[in-house]
């Protein structure tokens, strides 16, 4: 019997590999690890790299979505690495709170330049490797707020309800080239994550009209709630992105989380008044 030895870099290229995006902490951090862990090689991408991230089958390389030439070189650097690209995690992103009167068109282009045009700009970069391959699977993570929304973080929504309206789009066009489009959906709030405590914080810090003042107060204590409320962590939000890029189907929403408050089940079955009046009743006007 002949012993056959493969040295790290073959069984790095033997293996798949996923570029994720946002990887610094939370989700991004959790995917990282849960990946590696499963085999995968992975190119752990954010801004301003952690090397205490980096292993044999780890690459830790910058990426910011809004700089296209730094993009462009964490694709090529993980492409040189492992020799190919089989997933994309697009879960870098961040939520601009506070009343929409109150931010400026700068605050608008930001969350947009982040969690939507950084999106397309990441998936642009990785699409000709794809496509020369006949395969691939792009999984963007999105949120609860992406299905319905909430007072106070109307840019977030907006930009993750854009979101979730160009990859339903995408995943036609691109399932003519061999490659899936998935939309991961955490909602409920994530424990791991400082989405409500950055909330609450920016309602303090923003200049508004004092005739908000009344509406602020009792937003703030709703997502006070909402925050308490919260029981996902980011591991189990990794496990979902994971299933996603592996389950091989066609399959493109998975939500992830509890709907307990009745958000989710309420956009996706009342008729469109009665949804309304049941948001309005959690967030009143007065």
């Amino acid at each position: 019997m002949i012993a056959s030895f493969h040295s790290t870099k073959e069984f790095a290229i033997m293996s798949k590999t996923v570029l994720i995006t946002g990887a610094s902490s939370g989700i991004g951090r959790a995917s990282v690890g849960l990946f590696a862990a499963k085999g995968w090689n992975v190119i752990a991408t954010m801004r301003q790299p952690d090397a205490a991230l980096a292993a044999d089958n780890v690459l830790v390389t910058r990426l910011d979505v809004q700089d296209t030439g730094s993009i462009h070189a964490a694709v090529d650097a993980g492409i040189a690495r492992f020799g190919g690209i089989d997933a994309l995690v697009n879960n870098a992103g961040y939520g601009q709170y506070g009343l929409f009167e109150a931010l400026s068109r700068e605050d608008i282009q930001t969350q947009f330049d982040v969690n939507v045009f950084g999106v397309m700009d990441v998936t642009r970069a990785v699409l000709p490797h794809f496509r020369a391959r006949k395969s691939g699977v792009i999984v963007n993570v999105s949120s609860g707020p992406g299905i319905f929304t909430l007072p106070m973080i109307s840019l977030y929504c907006a930009s993750k309800f854009a979101l979730e309206g160009f990859s339903e789009a995408l995943s036609y066009e691109l399932g003519s080239q061999g490659i899936g489009v998935k939309l991961v959906i955490p909602h409920g709030g994530v424990t791991s994550t400082n989405f409500n405590a950055r909330s609450l914080e920016s309602h303090v810090q923003e200049e508004k009209p004092g005739s908000y003042d009344g509406f602020v107060e009792r937003t703030a204590a709703a997502f006070g709630a909402l925050a308490a409320a919260s029981t996902i962590r980011a591991d189990d939000v990794a496990a979902v992105i994971h299933e996603a890029a592996t389950d091989g189907t066609d399959r493109l929403r998975y939500l992830i989380g509890d709907d307990s408050r009745g958000f989710v089940k309420a956009r996706r079955t009342l008729p469109d008044q009665d949804y309304i009046d049941f948001m309005r009743a959690k967030f009143p006007s007065v």
